[in-house]
């Protein structure tokens, strides 16, 4: 614990609420070790029940972590703003930021016509009553689904795919369920999980998707709920095949106690084709956003699935934020029904998977075996995550370390192609041979 901070209090919710402050003021920054239950009792002169309870309230909040013989730590992204963090540091001079995951900027469509032409047709202005999913964009939304395979008969919005996350974890489970997860996985998935209070099972991934024997034993393990990312996997790229979700499906089917979420986060980015599981359990729901290809300051998901599990988000949502704003779905829909700007979606996808096959290529020449199937990142077992970060860093280049998307699974680093300009790509290549010791070939398992 940090030498600067010392808990304080006498109940668990008093030292529970002395911990979250250390963490605000970032005196206890992410990763910052806590004392051992009997020590903290020990220093605070309370019993070491009163201790664990504090620690087990912050874990089921998902502000620490529990982390074997290492103790408790603060989590590396704890729900909670720190005062001193709360603005993104400035990029070191010289140094190539790989580490974001965010779509290139240069190639996402223009917004300002489509925004003058909602200016000049605004029409009266919404109303609380009036507003809501409007007609005409839930109408292009299943269109654009059912050319991928996907029933789309209830349909709801949300803000962006990991509101849409929320909220059905939310109507469908309670804190301390387990959830089965993708691991290495979505890193602000597996944050929001833990701020629920729900209890994640790692489901290692390949190539294809989750592996059919860890799913099988997430549900064996008692999983309440499974996450798929349909294509593009954070961070693996990793994109489910025909095969894999035939397999799947036959392995879901009649799971009445099971709650299905697809994940398909790059739309059309993706050059691989859809195999949706949409319908292979009783509850389920496929999310699609429209973050990745038309921007991710436009905060909407389209969100469909069974009656129920579509009525109880939609329904919550009434009594929560409302609805979507439809100036932004009037926004999203004039993109949809622009050929110019689904020309520039269609160009992104192709320079994102050039630049992924050409990073894979030269990493492949140095003998590195990486993953990127699909998406804008690329996946790279390593030996020892903080000696090669150090040593990119050293060489002028930003990665994010693999220990962000993991649960159980052996360390890697993911590289972001989409800032890569294709000139830059056999520096980065050498500088990552030269800072990485190989990692085990195929697959993302030890």
């Amino acid at each position: 614990m940090s030498e600067r901070y010392q808990v304080t209090g006498t109940t668990a919710v008093e030292i529970s609420a002395s911990i979250e402050s250390g963490i605000r003021s970032a005196a206890l920054p992410p990763g910052a070790a806590l004392p051992a239950v009997r020590a903290l009792a020990a220093q605070l002169t309370v019993s070491p029940a009163t201790v664990a309870r504090a620690y087990q309230e912050l874990r089921q909040r998902g502000l620490v972590v529990t982390a074997g013989r290492h103790g408790t730590r603060v989590r590396p992204r704890p729900p909670v703003a720190a005062r001193r963090s709360a603005l993104r540091p400035p990029p070191a001079p010289g140094l190539r930021d790989l580490s974001l995951g965010e779509p290139d900027a240069r190639l996402l469509p223009p917004l300002g016509a489509h925004l003058a032409g909602l200016a000049a047709d605004a029409g009266p202005p919404v109303g609380y009553s009036a507003a809501g999913v409007l007609p005409e964009l839930a109408e292009a939304a299943r269109e654009r689904l059912a050319a991928d395979g996907v029933p789309a008969a209830e349909l709801t919005l949300t803000g962006g795919a990991l509101d849409g996350i929320e909220r059905l974890l939310g109507a469908h489970l309670r804190p301390g369920d387990a959830v089965a997860v993708e691991d290495p996985g979505w890193a602000n998935l597996l944050d929001l999980v833990a701020a629920l209070g729900l209890r994640p099972i790692g489901v290692p991934v390949d190539d294809d998707g989750p592996l059919v024997g860890g799913v099988g034993a997430a549900l064996a393990a008692g999983a309440r709920a499974l996450i798929v990312t349909s294509r593009a996997q954070n961070p693996t790229g990793a994109a489910v095949s025909a095969g894999r979700a035939e397999e799947l499906r036959v392995l879901l089917a009649g799971r009445s106690d099971l709650l299905l979420i697809e994940d398909d986060h790059a739309a059309e980015l993706a050059r691989v084709p859809l195999h949706p599981l949409a319908g292979a359990t009783p509850a389920w729901a496929f999310v699609r956003s429209v973050s990745k290809p038309l921007g991710p300051d436009l905060r909407l998901a389209v969100l469909v699935g069974d009656e129920t599990t579509v009525a109880r988000v939609a329904g919550r949502a009434r009594v929560g934020a409302g609805w979507v704003s439809t100036v932004l779905q009037r926004l999203v829909l004039s993109l949809w029904r622009d050929p110019a700007a689904a020309r520039l979606v269609d160009d992104a996808a192709t320079s994102y998977e050039l630049r992924r096959a050409a990073l894979l290529d030269a990493l492949a020449g140095h003998g590195l075996a990486a993953h990127g199937r699909s998406g804008i990142n690329v996946w790279l077992p390593v030996a020892d995550e903080t000696s090669a970060l150090t040593a990119l860093r050293d060489a002028g280049w930003a990665v994010a370390p693999g220990a962000l998307y993991r649960i159980a699974g052996p360390p890697g680093l993911r590289i972001t192609v989409s800032p890569l300009d294709a000139a830059e790509i056999p520096a980065l290549a050498e500088a990552v041979a030269r800072a990485v010791r190989p990692g085990p070939p195929g697959g993302f398992t030890a």
